[in-house]
């Protein structure tokens, strides 16, 4: 009995110890299941750039993981962003009622005490960089497939660094962005509560913008702008290079008179040198690519079936922000647009010309075909001869009747959400 009692406990320790073996080989061995890193931490915490390193480097591994590749992508469109603000910062850009009605520059950039000295150059540069950034984010969204992928994020806590001190303060977040870009009114309180659960949908829907703003950019970029510059570039900026320094100082007196002749000044050296044509055919291939990323957008949107924390909801789903729904109408109506819009940019159908109708605009043209830019000439008419044609086939304006019928006084805002 005891010969028994002793095999059963030698057999025991020997099990036991077999055990520990396999699992501390085991545990020793490299494991290829590391736990994704989540974007939210490094975005609420301004770490943009840590948080870059460190999704990009787990995607080395793990390619195919479409979470982490959309919340790369989200943290990389911060970051440029980010560098962007920065940038107009460091140069001085200044706060006043003309910035605040063009692209970029109703970001809400802090007033610089020490400004460095801006040339036209070092502004193209900024354009350059921030194209740079969106080709960056678009490259990183392209190859999400994952239908069902979903990503929440605290959207109204992310924080940036604008001013570039490497600090990110409670006066600089995303919400801020938000209300300067799109005049909204958005509260601190009511952005502690925009968790959004993005999806596929949403992914195109980044993807697209990167066109939006790509295009935009491109534009600036292919005309040599260097008269305007010189004459009003000391509207947006505090410390700007041009040979009219010495007198160009005011910005305003109490009449206003300067900024009023500056004004004058601005609309009448608004004619540029073409200097990249290939960049109009870019701008052409953006706006081609808003048109099929959105459509690829409503596809996957339409097709969901949760409510989810949505950003862009389907007339089944409610806006998080505002509980708002959207109507099947609205939704109809934007993708007839879309069929609209793809049929002139691709010069199916031609644009009335409006100072007479017989004549129809090749649209794409334009870009194709692109001469020097006159803001004046496009405004009075003769800038459009040559890519006018007769007797062709017109867009059908009951389609943009529709629209304006449909959206209202609204149209802008659901332009600018829709994409």
């Amino acid at each position: 009995m005891q010969k028994k009692l002793q095999w059963v406990w030698r057999s025991l320790i020997a099990f036991f110890i077999a055990g520990l073996i396999m699992v501390t080989t085991i545990s020793l061995q490299p494991s290829n299941a590391a736990i994704a890193p989540l974007p939210d931490p490094y975005l609420t915490s301004g770490r943009l750039a840590e948080g870059e390193k460190v999704l990009s480097e787990y995607l080395q591994t793990t390619p195919k993981d479409d979470k982490t590749r959309f919340g790369l992508g989200v943290i990389q469109f911060m970051r440029g962003t980010e560098r962007l603000i920065q940038s107009l910062y460091r140069y001085g850009m200044v706060q006043n009622s003309f910035a605040d009605n063009l692209p970029f520059l109703r970001l809400p950039v802090p007033l610089n005490p020490k400004p460095q000295v801006l040339t036209y150059d070092g502004l193209q540069q900024v354009f350059q960089t921030w194209l740079d950034d969106l080709t960056t984010v678009r490259n990183t969204l392209a190859p999400i497939q994952d239908e069902k992928v979903k990503l929440s994020l605290r959207l109204g806590l992310i924080r940036l660094d604008f001013d570039g001190d490497g600090k990110t303060d409670d006066d600089e977040m995303l919400w801020q962005v938000f209300n300067a870009t799109t005049r909204s009114t958005v509260t601190a309180a009511q952005a502690q509560e925009f968790l959004i659960a993005f999806d596929r949908g949403d992914a195109l829907w980044l993807q697209g913008y990167t066109h939006v703003l790509g295009g935009i950019t491109e534009f600036l970029r292919a005309y040599d702008s260097r008269e305007l510059f010189a004459a009003c570039a000391h509207l947006f900026f505090q410390n700007v290079d041009t040979p009219h320094k010495a007198w160009l100082t005011s910005r305003t007196n109490n009449s206003g008179f300067p900024d009023f002749f500056d004004f004058v000044a601005a609309v009448h050296l608004a004619k540029f040198p073409l200097a990249e044509p290939q960049r109009m055919t870019t701008i052409l291939n953006h706006m081609k690519s808003v048109i099929q990323l959105s459509r690829e957008s409503w596809k996957s949107i339409l097709a969901e079936t949760d409510n989810d924390r949505e950003w862009l909801p389907n007339p089944k789903q409610v806006f998080v922000v505002n509980n708002f729904r959207i109507r099947q109408e609205i939704v109809d109506t934007w993708l007839s647009t879309l069929d609209e819009m793809d049929m002139i940019l691709s010069g199916k159908k031609n644009v009335p010309f409006w100072r007479d109708p017989r004549f129809g605009m090749d649209f794409p043209r334009i870009f194709m075909e692109p001469r020097n830019f006159d803001f004046i000439s496009w405004v009075q008419g003769t800038a459009a001869t040559p890519y006018l044609e007769k007797g062709v086939a017109m867009t059908d304006m009951r389609i943009w009747n529709r629209l304006l019928d449909t959206l209202g006084s609204n149209l802008f805002g659901f332009v600018i959400w829709f994409n």
